[in-house]
């Protein structure tokens, strides 16, 4: 097949609109079948970025990839579910993308994989993980104390403490990530809440 016929093809597959307000349904059909094609790779977007983490020790005694499996490794050995498993994983992803905010990344790129209360645990690990050290650079660490009396504060407490400041160990005998990848596969095939999430019928 020439490769104009090939491209005639892949173009007939296609959404028409030039703006969304002449789209029409096989528009929206075409664009459909073209996003399913594709599902599931976001995983390896991810895993991607968080592999960036490699080789990256901003100072600590392990790089961040080893601080994130050990968090992870830790998690699991513990018997936390998958879920939580993985939100130990990410929980660091944003930390040289989004380095003044790193906890909000992470806890974007699950939120519509996990429960409301593991969302909240990533959200706020960041401020309630400076207990350990904000007071060692000019912070307060009892800035988490605002949160006291939240639902979810004991929890993400304990996350932080069980953990997360304690995985900095080089001689930790931490899982590989490729023990870590079909669990992600698992907790984030389907999201549970999206706006494009149909609602289920009553």
């Amino acid at each position: 097949m020439a490769d104009g016929e090939m491209l005639s093809k892949d173009a007939q597959d296609r959404a028409r609109f030039c703006a969304m307000t002449e789209g029409t349904a096989e528009d929206w059909a075409a664009i459909g079948r073209a996003a399913a094609a594709h599902r599931g790779e976001h995983v390896d977007r991810i895993l991607a970025h968080l592999m960036l983490l490699k080789g990256d020790h901003g100072g600590f005694n392990v790089d961040r990839l080893e601080h994130s499996l050990q968090t992870a490794t830790r998690a699991h050995r513990d018997g936390r579910d998958e879920e939580y498993v993985v939100c130990a994983l990410l929980h660091d992803i944003g930390d040289i993308l989004l380095p003044a905010s790193h906890a909000e990344l992470g806890a974007a790129i699950l939120k519509p994989y996990v429960s409301e209360q593991n969302h909240w645990m990533l959200e706020h690990h960041g401020i309630f993980q400076g207990y350990y050290f904000f007071h060692y650079i000019g912070l307060d660490r009892d800035m988490r104390e605002q949160f006291r009396g939240h639902p979810w504060f004991e929890y993400t407490a304990q996350f932080c403490h069980l953990y997360d400041q304690n995985s900095f160990d080089p001689a930790y005998d931490t899982m590989p990530l490729e023990a870590f990848v079909p669990m992600m596969r698992r907790v984030m095939e389907a999201p549970k809440r999206s706006i494009y999430k149909k609602p289920q019928a009553a």
